[in-house]
C-alpha cells in the first residue's frame, strides 16, 4: 500500500499494490496496520457503506459536525470524481479543496479525514462507490454545503447539470455553514 499526501496535507491518496495475471487481478483493500502506519493516526472503522449512483448524479458536500467520520473512500464499478474540502476553520486550507477521479481500473482510494465535507459526481454510466467510516451515521447532525459554493469554487467535470437529491439541494454555503474550529 503506497499514500500519496495532496495538496491538502492531511488528504491521501492511497494506492494498493495489484497483482495481475491471466486470470484477472488481486489486491489488498485494506489493512489496518499499513493504514494507520501511513497517515500516522490511529483510525479504527467502525461502519462500511455502499451507494450506487447513475452518471451524472452528485453527492454532497456532506459531514457530521458531531460524530464527526473519518472516511475511506473507493470505487469498485465505473468512474467518479471525488472531493474532500476542509472546513477546519484554524486550519491553513481551510475552504480549500481536493479532488481526483476514483474508478475501477486505478483502484485508488481517498482518505478524508475528520473535519472535511465530502461528495463525488458520477462520470460513467453508473458507479458503485464504498466507504468506511470512523463513526456511526448520525442524521441528526448531519449537514451540508452546497456543491456549487462559489467561495469553494470545485471544479467539477460536469458535461450537464448534475442530478442532485432534494436535501443537497438545500446546501448552505461554506460562509454561513458550522464548522470545525
Amino acid at each position: 500500500m503506497k499514500a500519496t499526501k495532496t495538496s491538502i496535507p492531511d488528504v491521501f491518496i492511497i494506492e494498493p499494490i495489484i497483482y495481475n495475471d491471466n486470470r484477472g487481478f488481486f489486491f489488498e483493500s485494506f489493512n489496518q496496520k499499513q493504514f494507520n502506519e501511513i497517515i500516522g493516526q490511529n483510525i479504527q472503522f467502525v461502519q462500511d457503506n455502499h451507494s450506487h449512483s447513475a452518471r451524472g448524479v452528485l453527492r454532497g458536500l456532506h459531514y457530521q459536525i458531531e460524530q464527526p467520520q473519518g472516511k475511506l473512500v473507493r470505487v469498485v464499478r465505473g468512474a467518479v470524481f471525488d472531493v474532500a474540502v476542509d472546513i477546519r476553520r484554524s486550519s491553513p486550507t481551510f475552504g480549500q479543496w481536493v479532488g481526483i477521479e476514483l474508478n475501477e481500473n486505478n483502484h485508488h482510494q481517498l482518505w478524508i479525514p475528520i473535519g472535511f465535507a465530502h461528495g463525488f459526481v458520477v462520470l460513467s454510466d453508473s458507479a458503485d462507490f464504498l466507504y468506511k467510516t470512523s463513526d456511526y451515521y448520525a442524521p441528526e447532525f448531519e449537514r451540508c454545503i452546497a456543491w456549487d459554493d462559489p467561495e469553494i469554487d470545485i471544479k467539477w467535470p460536469l458535461e450537464v447539470q448534475p442530478l442532485i437529491s432534494a436535501k443537497d439541494k438545500l446546501g448552505s454555503l461554506l460562509s454561513d455553514s458550522e464548522v470545525f474550529s
